[in-house]
């Protein structure tokens, strides 16, 4: 049996105080042996180990429930003045008083927990644990948080407060309650706590909230000033800004013919309102032209990812994400991204349960597209396989935008596509549209959609009974049902690329080919010098034959092959490398040879 001592109490300047409490006289020895000593050390570090996991664990539920809460979201309809509505996504919860309430008091509960802990079983007197642990947390967070997060800023960087007006009011009161923590322990009533002060100080919370919240909402004198509002790009959050008086705006804020959403003044510029839509446009842009081969939902489902791993985050996420990554639960993004791309590949294998003698499988075939811009029309083919190939059968199509915007840069098309019994592809255009403006490559997609066989709907009007007993022929869409059509700029030389940053091959494969691109324009012929540059693998027909030349780009044309002879010593080596260099391409203007050279290694590009 562990004997437990008692706590005594002494009359020390008006109030009391407690001697430390052991639970176990056999931890406190007199003295300890050296091998004693280190037993300990490990099973108290142990203890604090498990102890410490298991309060984040508890922190964590506490913080997810939080973030939920927190993160509701509604949609409104936003009418502009000229009559067009718009629907937005706004939050239910104000994020300065949600990041001063719930969010504060998940991310603080460890340590809040521990002072009732402390202070209610010592007689509700102050330990060595529980207010130091307060106003440590806080002092940590004011000193060495925000001592860190201005450090880190790369060089040559900035970072903006986003609520200048809410930090100000949060920083004074921050510094307050130091102030008034030190005037009630030391002036007022020395090492003693009043219920007035304590009344108070819980009063002073609501206030500082109310406060925060009134210079978040540019209450009082900010109502003078003119307000605009805009669509945050990646929430769809409503922002407003600051700025002089425009045209058409009174001098109490409102707007003349303005119109209000549920009792706010809401006015928004069609151009922002667009906001949100252009850079997703510009988003999948960069991801199609980093991967080419994927086709619209996958580039949707990565977009979204980027948007998510990219927008705001609360401090609930973040120590959520914190704490799964102590305990091993791994990466809250990484997953969900796994679980939309295991969702991906399962809707695109929905029809794979279909018995191929009865269901006819439609799909582009390829998928991917190219044309010059003053091609005119890019023609696109859909192939049936499978199934009964003697009915007819019609799928539908359409283009969507994507970083090429119709009317603007092709035509916008739909249609539907009829296959007659016995034709297993069928070719249809898209006409392109051509103009004088140097412009990127971009691209757009054409979607096929309700495919159905002529049979189907003749049986299901007239004789439902045999639909039912009979197994008629069916037809199914199968990936890839998104063609991906690519428009080359034609007003522009080019710019000129490797296909890949890094090839790998073997040393057996004898000769090494290397591709490279001409995207961006295509007009004229272009001479582009090339040479191969010694890493760790030497030329001279040791690790490889040197190679050097120039790549004659005909007017339209944009792929061009370098070969490379690799040498195959027949004996054990380590990895090694060497790089292709491309000079500085010479336009060759027609009838006249240009002057061909190469540039110097630091202007090269190299692989």
């Amino acid at each position: 049996m562990c004997p437990v001592q008692g706590r005594t109490m002494s009359p020390v300047r008006g109030h009391q105080t407690a001697r430390r409490v052991s639970f176990c006289q056999l931890w406190y020895p007199e003295n300890p042996s050296l091998g004693d000593k280190i037993a300990r050390v490990i099973v108290y570090f142990v203890a604090l180990i498990y102890m410490f996991l298991g309060v984040s664990i508890i922190a964590d539920r506490f913080m997810a429930s939080i973030e939920v809460i927190t993160s509701q979201e509604r949609e409104v309809t936003i009418k502009k003045p000229n009559g067009e509505t718009s629907t937005t996504t706004i939050r239910v919860w104000n994020e300065t008083v949600s990041n001063l309430t719930l969010m504060a008091l998940g991310s603080s509960a460890p340590e809040i927990l521990l002072s009732l802990i402390e202070v209610c079983g010592h007689g509700f007197i102050a330990g060595d644990l529980g207010p130091s642990t307060i106003v440590g947390s806080a002092a940590f967070n004011m000193f060495i948080i925000i001592g860190i997060c201005v450090y880190v800023i790369p060089d040559g960087e900035t970072r903006k407060i986003k609520h200048l007006r809410v930090f100000f009011v949060t920083a004074a009161w921050s510094i307050f309650a130091y102030i008034w923590l030190y005037m009630i322990l030391a002036v007022f009533s020395p090492g003693v706590v009043q219920v007035w002060e304590g009344l108070l100080t819980l009063f002073f919370f609501p206030v500082c909230v109310l406060l925060a919240w009134v210079a978040d909402k540019r209450l009082l004198f900010y109502k003078y000033m003119h307000k605009k509002y805009r669509t945050d790009k990646h929430r769809g959050i409503i922002i407003e800004t600051e700025g002089d008086h425009p045209k058409g705006i009174e001098m109490d804020g409102k707007m003349m013919n303005s119109h209000f959403l549920d009792g706010n003044f809401t006015p928004l510029e069609g151009k922002e309102v667009d906001e949100s839509r252009r850079e997703m446009i510009r988003i999948l842009k960069d991801l199609k032209q980093k991967h080419p081969e994927k086709d619209l939902d996958q580039l949707v489902e990565m977009a979204n990812y980027y948007a998510l791993s990219h927008q705001q985050k609360s401090r609930a996420f973040y120590r959520i994400q914190a704490t799964r990554m102590m305990t091993g639960a791994g990466n809250i993004l990484k997953k969900h991204a796994a679980e939309q791309a295991k969702k991906t590949s399962s809707m695109s294998e929905v029809h794979t349960d279909e018995p191929e003698d009865f269901a006819s499988k439609v799909f582009f075939d390829p998928c991917s597209y190219q044309c010059l811009e003053n091609c005119g029309a890019v023609l696109l083919t859909v192939v049936r396989k499978g199934g009964d190939i003697s009915k007819t059968m019609y799928v539908d199509y359409k283009t969507e935008d994507g970083s090429a915007n119709a009317g603007a840069d092709y035509e916008f098309t739909e249609g539907t596509v009829v296959l007659k019994p016995g034709e297993t592809q069928k070719e249809f255009s898209v006409g392109i549209i051509d103009d004088d403006i140097f412009e990127e490559d971009e691209h757009f997609f054409v979607r096929l959609s309700n495919v159905r066989v002529e049979e189907e709907q003749l049986a299901e009007g007239m004789l439902p009974a045999i639909l039912n007993s009979l197994p008629l022929p069916r037809a199914v869409l199968a990936s890839p049902c998104v063609a991906t059509v690519t428009i080359l700029d034609d007003d522009h030389a080019g710019i000129f690329t490797f296909e890949c940053d890094t090839i790998h091959v073997s040393e057996s494969i004898g000769v090494m080919e290397v591709k490279v691109l001409r995207t961006s324009g295509a007009r004229g012929t272009v001479i582009v010098p090339f040479r191969t540059v010694e890493g760790t693998a030497k030329g001279g027909g040791e690790d490889f034959e040197d190679a050097y030349g120039e790549l004659e780009f005909k007017n339209d044309e944009t792929v061009k092959t370098i070969r490379v002879k690799i040498v195959d010593e027949e004996e054990y080596e380590r990895q090694e490398n060497f790089f292709i260099a491309l000079g500085e391409p010479k336009w060759m203007e027609r009838g006249i040879s240009g002057v061909r050279f190469f540039l110097n290694q630091s202007n090269s590009q190299e692989r």
